[in-house]
Order: structure tokens, then sequence, then C-alpha cells
């Protein structure tokens, strides 16, 4: 694909499985997907494809739903080296290799996923980096030789511009420009579902502009974000949106507000090929 192409996102259903993914991208030799909440293994408050670990839900489920994401990607062959993180919402940017590589793999296994972290950059061939999501944003980004990142967004790292210091870091990984980098935002909780306090919403206001408080006066966190990618650098032109309020989507996406707080966890994927 070349440069002068606008990243798109376009849905991809593959068995029971449904995803979103710029299917352009395996030309330059990268796989990105943000998964929908069907064809999984859960059972109810977790049905059917949560890919989390960590929210009370069957392990052995757990790895079902991560396997069968994997095959319908076309990346079964990938699957142990599958690489997660313990997301603290924090702001914590971790380079994986090969020695991290599958960290957190499988639910049910010994290794724990990579500690303390909100972001994972890789530029090394199949290792696929997921994180998971039910309201928070999920960013990824993809640079050239090919590099990629996961990003989980929520209001604390918006607020300290976590998707723009991760394009920093993945650009200083390859030595490029940040211009040479798209992004990809995924589903995530809308202004109109997300209220917050006075006091953190004028946060944000002195941080980003205005446009952080939303005509509906709820947080909206999708500018917050998009302005994050761009005052790092990243043009306008290159962030695709997938634009569904998970609170507003709980059919296809998990909503932690929406569903009063135990849910699953749908996932924001990307690797290099």
């Amino acid at each position: 694909m070349s440069m002068e192409e606008r990243p798109v996102l376009q849905r991809v259903v593959a068995g029971d499985c449904a995803y979103w993914s710029d299917l352009a991208l395996a030309e330059r030799g990268v796989v990105v997907a943000f998964s929908e909440r069907g064809g999984g293994a859960s059972k109810a408050p977790y049905e059917s494809l949560n890919l989390a670990a960590h929210v009370g839900d069957d392990a052995d489920l757990v790895d079902e739903n991560r396997l069968r994401l994997m095959e319908a990607l076309g990346m079964g062959a990938f699957r142990s080296a599958l690489t997660t993180a313990e997301q603290v919402h924090g702001v914590h940017v971790a380079v994986v290799d090969s020695s991290s590589a599958g960290a957190g793999a499988f639910a049910a296994g010994p290794r724990p996923p990579v500690e303390a972290t909100d972001s994972l950059v890789s530029t090394a061939a199949h290792i696929p980096l997921m994180l998971c999501f039910a309201d928070c944003v999920p960013v990824v980004i993809v640079g050239p030789g090919p590099s990629v990142a996961v990003v989980h967004a929520g209001w604390r790292g918006a607020l300290a511009s976590l998707p723009g210091k991760t394009v920093g870091i993945l650009c200083s990984e390859v030595g490029c420009e940040s211009a040479d980098a798209r992004a990809y935002i995924g589903a995530h909780i809308g202004a109109c579902h997300y209220e917050v306090g006075s006091e953190l919403l004028s946060q944000f206001v002195n941080t980003f502009g205005t446009f952080a408080r939303a005509d509906s006066g709820g947080l909206d966190l999708d500018a917050v974000v998009s302005a994050s990618l761009e005052r790092a650098g990243v043009a306008r032109c290159n962030i695709a949106r997938l634009g569904i309020c998970t609170a507003e989507a709980t059919d296809r996406f998990f909503s932690y507000r929406a569903e009063g707080g135990v849910t699953g966890r749908h996932a924001a994927l990307a690797c290099v090929l």
C-alpha cells in the first residue's frame, strides 16, 4: 500500500467471527484487527468472544476464544506468540521482541502478560500484539519497517497523551518520521454516554482545548485521542476511525458502563507478518 492511500477500516466476517481491518495492509506485511464480540465460546455475562483473562470468565473458554480469533485472522500458526499486557490505565510503553513474545498468550498458562503496561510496540515478525477493551479507546499504529503498536487509552492514558507518546517510541525504534505512521481507532464509548466530573473535564479542556467537551457535555475521547496522534505528527488523513459507540452497540461490542461493570472484552490486535 502506498503512503498516498488513506487508511480505511472494513468489516470482515470469517466463520462465526467478525472483525474490522484494513485489508490493504497485507501488502505492507501487517495485520490489524478490532474484534467484535460474536462467535465465541463464553457464556453470559461474557458472551461470547471474550478475549480477556482478568474479568472472571473461564480461562479455558478465553483460550478457545483467542484461538478462534487467531484462526479467523489466518494467524493460527502464531497463537503461542500472542503477547498481551497487564493493563493498568497507566502510561508505560513496552517494546516487544522475541524475548517477550508469548507473554500472557494463554489465560490458563503459566506465563504472565507484560507487567503494568498499556501500550505495546514491535518490529518483530510473527508476534501478534493484543490489548483488551470494553469502552476505552483502542488504537493501532502502523509504521514503516513494518512496525506496529497497540494502545489502550482510557481517560488517564488519553489525558497523558499515551497514543502520541507511542507514536514517538515506534518511530524511534524504526528511525522514521511520525508523518510516515498511520493510526486506526476502534470502537469505544461515545461522548453522549461518557459523563465525567467537571474537574476532570476541565483538565482535558486545559490540555487539549474546548473540543474535548462534547455538545452533550460529555468527554469526547475520540477527539482527544485524535489530537494526541496529530500533535505527535500523524497526519489527520492518516487516521481511520471505526466511529462506533460501544455503549450503543452492545450486540457487537462489550461495554463496561452499559453492562453494569460485569462483561467481557473485545480486542485490538496488530502483527508484523
